[in-house]
């Protein structure tokens, strides 16, 4: 919107704007106060022209430091960087992460002002990999959100797990599971709920 100020003839300066500008922030005002207050701020936070984020993966070593996101589209050779980077590296698999936990990770990232890598535990697992780590560990989920894309375990070597896990809670964006014996947390895109 474009602000025009002009001299009146009592001198004093006067705000002009279109009709239309004036119905956009209006239909603004009146949508902003139908949002919960995360939402509002995760909106009113992804005004930057760009999202980025750095991996680091436990297992294979790789790093991965890059934009995703800029100027409200998102760049399919970043997104495929992190499908690879995020893949099942027991299996070798790869599938298409969902860009709401990158956005996730993202607002983590943002709400705790670092600029560190999240290091990756596990992102996508193959079925075959899901139902081996069933049998060796309490807590897998048959159906988990893994399988698809939409979940990863992490931790950031430079903020307390505690607080990491809280940052994501306040977001309440997804499920929060805190693993504090495996020095990790879980986050996925599902229902919003913890443990």
């Amino acid at each position: 919107m474009i602000m025009r100020f002009s001299p009146d003839s009592s001198s004093l300066y006067r705000y002009k704007c279109s009709r239309r500008s004036f119905l956009k922030l209006g239909v603004f005002a009146a949508g902003a106060t139908l949002l919960p207050f995360p939402t509002f701020a995760s909106t009113r936070d992804s005004v930057s022209p760009e999202r980025s984020l750095s991996f680091y993966n436990v297992y294979t070593g790789e790093s991965l430091d890059t934009f995703y996101w800029y100027e409200g589209s998102y760049i399919s050779s970043a997104l495929a960087e992190f499908n690879y980077m995020l893949r099942d590296f027991r299996t070798d698999e790869i599938k298409p992460i969902d860009i709401r936990l990158l956005d996730f990770l993202h607002d983590i990232r943002m709400k705790l002002e670092s600029p560190d890598p999240f290091y990756i535990v596990s992102g996508y697992r193959s079925h075959a990999t899901n139902a081996l780590l069933r049998k060796s560990r309490n807590g897998v989920a048959k159906n988990s959100l893994h399988i698809h894309g939409k979940a990863a375990d992490i931790y950031m070597p430079t903020v307390k797990l505690s607080s990491l896990r809280q940052a994501a809670m306040d977001l309440r964006t997804g499920g929060v599971g805190y693993y504090p014996g495996n020095s990790f947390i879980h986050l996925d895109v599902g229902p919003v709920r913890y443990w």
